[in-house]
């Protein structure tokens, strides 16, 4: 089966063939950030808004409370539509629909055969709604309609497909054991799965995190992120289109420290998934330790390196590079965020990849040929801003970029650090949006401690002809998922995850279904048996 590949926007795969002082600098022939796609007035998404209430029980439902709150349009921070805004008591009527779903309801008692085909039916709505589904996605997060449409509605679809084919192919075991007895395991559902995700991708992570779950014949509650509440919404309405039972999925838009603690912190939820930041996940340990000590799932934060060797085609290191790290807006927990590049390239890198960021086209997310839409609010936009100043004011050379794109909405334009060193924030924070430092290394042993010496371990990328060096830095880099020769290249069947405060536990493929399973060992006394 083909990786379905976030990177096939730019098709840089490639094989590996051979064996064997506090000042602020401007860089060398900087120029003002320009682009061949002026921003204009943002162009009206061919879509509208359906839902916008919670789901609770197969229903939409207003919160409790009765409030609400705007969703804005990052082109613009205009307001798209005012949604439910849940807290602690919709948590708690969603968590009894699930709970009832779980024990009373036909989703974990029917046979897995009746869950695959309503999760493949699910799979085929979603499909023949992609470019609506595209555009409300892209109308709420500001990524290219172009990803939306092409690469990331495919790829949820693929997902839901390759979990509806586990759904009956979980099973247990028989264990010989020493002694007349009959040992076997069960693999049983784990209960109520409580789930919060991202806003930088909404629909896949609401794919890497309800398709295991339902696949395992679990029922779930979903807290969506605040910025991007309204595509799950859509999809969720489309999954009972498809004739899955009331309950078994609830969707409940709010904040984190009221909808989500609360869910963190229900004695009625038995799992938790959590994909966000470093420190919020920190959070929900704790609220998960503190109450029924449920089980935890967490996809981190990363300060991924991007290394390019010695031996590098500098024009496709460069391209590969780029992509990493300016990919959806930068707005990636697994952007290749340090550029260590060797230092017998380093020169000749940095030329082309300023050159590159100066090219990439920003504007409006709905016009076609757009790489670089804005970045998710306010917030995020200034955190970036904040950090780009961070840089200049710790001596490292902005080579290009640096500041907003436009006077409206939350574009920034693509920025290129030089001569930046381990020790300043910008080398060692989650910048989270499109700012690419570039580092100077002199061997393999240099960049791998260096590499290594971060607190997250999420990804690493390695760029390289040489066998050899491919397998030693394969080996040695304290990541979840090292890409050599490409970056970003996803699969339904490969497992994500970080090392050390990246996260814990994987994401994705067979081992994810391990997240949404208990195991019940069974022994039973045997009375004659003719064999052991």
């Amino acid at each position: 089966m083909a990786a379905r590949r976030i990177s096939s926007l730019v098709s840089r795969s490639l094989p590996l063939i051979s064996r064997g002082g506090k000042q602020a600098y401007l860089g060398r022939g900087v120029s003002r950030y320009s682009t061949a796609a002026a921003l204009e007035d943002p162009i009206k998404p061919p879509v509208s808004v359906q839902y916008s209430k919670l789901l609770i029980n197969g229903q939409f439902v207003d919160a409790a409370s009765g409030k609400t709150f705007p969703t804005l349009d990052p082109r613009s921070g205009e307001v798209i539509a005012h949604v439910a805004e849940g807290d602690a008591e919709d948590i708690n009527r969603a968590v009894a629909a699930a709970r009832k779903a779980f024990d009373e309801g036909p989703w974990p008692k029917m046979t897995a055969y009746e869950r695959q085909k309503i999760m493949l039916r699910f799979a085929d709505l979603v499909e023949k709604h992609n470019d609506e589904i595209a555009a409300l996605e892209t109308w709420d997060n500001g990524k290219p309609y172009e990803q939306s449409a092409q690469i990331e509605i495919p790829m949820f679809v693929r997902l839901f497909r390759y979990y509806a084919g586990w759904a009956d192919k979980i099973h247990g075991l028989t264990i010989p054991a020493d002694g007349p007895l009959h040992v076997q395991t069960l693999h049983e559902p784990i209960g109520v799965a409580g789930q919060i995700i991202p806003w930088n991708f909404p629909l896949l992570m609401f794919a890497w995190k309800v398709g295991p779950a339902l696949a395992c014949g679990n029922s779930v509650v979903l807290k969506t992120a605040e910025q991007t509440p309204l595509s799950a919404l859509l999809v969720s309405k489309l999954f009972h289109e498809a004739g899955l039972p009331d309950g078994v999925l609830n969707i409940v838009s709010g904040f984190g420290p009221t909808a989500g603690a609360a869910l963190c912190s229900h004695m009625d939820v038995d799992k938790l998934a959590f994909t966000g930041s470093t420190d919020t996940g920190k959070i929900v340990l704790e609220l998960a330790a503190k109450s029924n000590l449920k089980s935890v799932t967490l996809e981190l934060g990363g300060k991924s390196p991007f290394i390019v060797c010695e031996d590098a085609d500098v024009d496709q290191a460069v391209e590969l590079a780029h992509f990493s790290l300016f990919f959806n807006q930068g707005q990636c927990c697994c952007a290749g965020s340090r550029t260590f590049v060797h230092e017998k390239v380093y020169d000749e890198f940095l030329e082309k990849a300023k050159a590159r960021a100066l090219k990439r086209t920003v504007g409006d997310p709905f016009k076609a040929g757009i790489e670089q839409g804005p970045q998710i609010d306010q917030e995020q936009f200034e955190k970036i801003l904040k950090y780009i100043k961070y840089g200049t004011e710790s001596g490292a050379t902005l080579e290009t970029g640096g500041d907003r794109f436009g006077t409206k909405g939350y574009y920034i334009q693509p920025t290129v650090f030089s001569n930046v060193k381990d020790d300043m924030l910008i080398a060692k924070d989650e910048i989270f949006g499109p700012v690419q430092t570039v580092l100077k290394f002199k061997d393999l042993g240099e960049v791998i401690q260096r590499a290594n010496n971060s607190r997250y371990g999420l990804a690493a990328g390695v760029f390289t002809h040489n066998l050899d060096t491919a397998n030693t830095l394969m080996r040695a880099l304290r990541v979840g998922t090292v890409w050599i020769n490409c970056f970003d290249t996803f699969d339904a069947t490969i497992p994500f995850g970080g090392y050390k405060m990246s996260g814990i536990g994987r994401e994705k493929g067979e081992y994810s279904l391990k997240n949404y399973l208990q195991v019940k060992a069974v022994v039973t006394p045997l009375k004659n048996p003719a064999w052991l």
